[in-house]
């Protein structure tokens, strides 16, 4: 996850933001707890909104708590977490270990190797905990591998294989509410991987390195193609997300899927904007 999903501050409300970050540094005490420091500097905002989906769904009690932290040493913070969040703390270190194992195979990166070595004796009792989970993270970052690999770019095929991984974490427990759940993360992955390759474009030109935007770049109606692909995933997660029975916090939820997401999106055109001279 690259922390495109997150919230637009201007538009929640105070009482609102306050529970957001209640959640976030709940997410953070937990990968504290679990996986140490090392397991803080994994902290993502788009699992937070994972967190805050799946505690809405289950609404299990939650903790609160008041405690200092190495971001804010002076001022306790309110904390919430439970079992959920503990969940989301190990999808997040998963995440980041395969992403980091990718980086080691793919460029030799050194800094990954050693970031992934951190990691590596926390695997096995998250594989055991979540093997649907774990199998769908290694399984479908393998195959994203493979299918740029081979410098195929089909848009659609490109970036069905984050919203898999991210459709299977979305579901905690196979119920009646797994198939909306399922494809609300596929969508909202997809996005997320269309999102973060716009993104790293310029980048990727200049290295020669995959791009699943590469072949329309030129195109006149590039960015209306790229805004519009963009505007579907995030339309059908939407739509999956309307159809669970959610009530707790779904005006945070809302902000994040209407309005959050798009926030990064607004800097990365007004950037490149400005660096074309537009």
């Amino acid at each position: 996850m690259f922390g495109y999903v997150t919230i637009n501050e201007n538009e929640l409300k105070i009482r609102d933001f306050h529970r957001y970050r209640a959640f976030y540094c709940g997410l953070c005490q937990s990968l504290r707890r679990r996986y140490g420091i090392k397991g803080q500097l994994t902290l993502p905002y788009d699992m937070t909104f994972v967190d805050i989906l799946l505690n809405s769904m289950y609404e299990k009690p939650l903790t609160e708590s008041e405690r200092f932290c190495l971001t804010h040493p002076l001022k306790k913070q309110h904390m919430l977490n439970n079992e959920i969040t503990d969940y989301t703390a190990d999808m997040a270190l998963l995440l980041v270990y395969y992403k980091l194992r990718d980086d080691v195979a793919d460029d030799r990166s050194v800094k990954a190797g050693i970031g992934s070595s951190l990691f590596k004796r926390h695997i096995e009792p998250i594989k055991a905990a979540w093997p649907r989970q774990a199998e769908a993270v290694s399984t479908y970052v393998r195959e994203q591998n493979a299918y740029e690999a081979k410098g195929e770019y089909d848009i659609d095929a490109a970036a069905a294989f984050s919203g898999k991984m991210l459709g299977e974490l979305f579901v905690l427990t196979e119920d009646e509410w797994s198939d909306e759940l399922r494809q609300m993360g596929f969508y909202l992955g997809k996005f997320v991987y269309l999102m973060d390759a716009f993104d790293d474009l310029d980048k990727d030109l200049k290295k020669g390195s995959y791009n699943p935007w590469k072949p329309y770049c030129e195109d006149v109606d590039f960015d209306a193609r790229v805004e519009n692909i963009l505007t579907m995933m995030m339309a059908e997660c939407a739509k999956q997300f309307e159809r669970l029975p959610i009530v707790q916090d779904a005006d945070i939820l809302r902000n994040i899927i209407y309005s959050g997401v798009w926030m990064k999106y607004v800097q990365i055109r007004k950037k490149k904007d400005e660096s074309s001279g537009k």
